[in-house]
């Protein structure tokens, strides 16, 4: 018994060293960049980071958000407005990026982005309902990540892909899924990839957390717009009871 007691707790110790030996430190002055920061995970990661010393580019959807989050931030946090649908609006933050990080590189990305992601089922959809989705959480993320690769590279540092569990699971028709799926596939690769380079990847699987009040109403509301722009015969598969129940 004792022996079992004093083996746990050596594997303790050795579990702690290892794990400390892997913590960031002299992280002062260098440079994240974080993606989805008008609210939400993105928002606390940037808020969080920021107070611990690091230089936080954070892209925000909107000039509002940005606003906000300067406002009770540091004056080294950045902020940068960021459309990953547009790649003119990619190219204009990989601009800005390159910018603050003046010749030093980026010592991380973080990729968190949700897009709008309308569920219902598949064939009441369009192929636009799915680039909605695609083209921001999926594509998106995917072009702005091999833009600053050469920046991540120089520093030698990392990748961090935020994605929901949720996603990872077809509950419904629509591109949120297959957007998270793609990233899991995308973020794999490249950690094979860089690790020639130093580069690290990792994926962060969180759960659901409450970032506002789901408003039911908006979802009935939604469902009910695309039930009534559906074709004669796909409804009439469905019946009015599907719809209903």
């Amino acid at each position: 018994l004792h022996i079992a007691i004093l083996a746990s707790v050596l594997s303790l110790i050795i579990y702690w060293l290892i794990r400390d030996s892997h913590r960031v430190r002299n992280w002062r002055g260098k440079h994240v960049f974080i993606t989805g920061c008008d609210t939400g995970l993105g928002n606390s990661l940037a808020k969080w980071l920021d107070k611990r010393g690091f230089c936080v580019i954070a892209a925000c959807a909107t000039e509002k958000g940005g606003q906000e989050l300067q406002s009770c931030s540091s004056l080294s946090l950045k902020t940068v407005n960021l459309n990953l649908a547009d790649s003119n609006s990619i190219a204009r933050a990989v601009v800005f990026v390159t910018e603050e990080t003046a010749g030093k590189g980026l010592f991380g990305l973080v990729s968190n982005a949700e897009g709008t992601a309308p569920v219902a089922p598949t064939d009441w959809l369009r192929i636009e309902d799915f680039h909605s989705v695609l083209d921001v959480s999926l594509l998106g993320l995917t072009e702005i990540t091999l833009k600053l690769l050469p920046l991540l590279k120089k520093a030698e540092g990392r990748i961090v892909n935020l994605i929901n569990a949720k996603g990872l699971m077809a509950f419904a028709g629509g591109g949120y899924s297959l957007s998270k799926w793609g990233m899991e596939a995308f973020s794999d690769t490249l950690w094979i990839e860089m690790q020639h380079f130093g580069v690290k990847v990792s994926i962060v699987e969180h759960g659901f957390f409450k970032a506002g009040v789901v408003n039911s109403d908006v979802i009935t509301k939604y469902l009910l717009r695309l039930w009534n722009r559906l074709t004669p015969e796909i409804r009439d598969s469905y019946r009015e009871k599907y719809f209903v129940e």
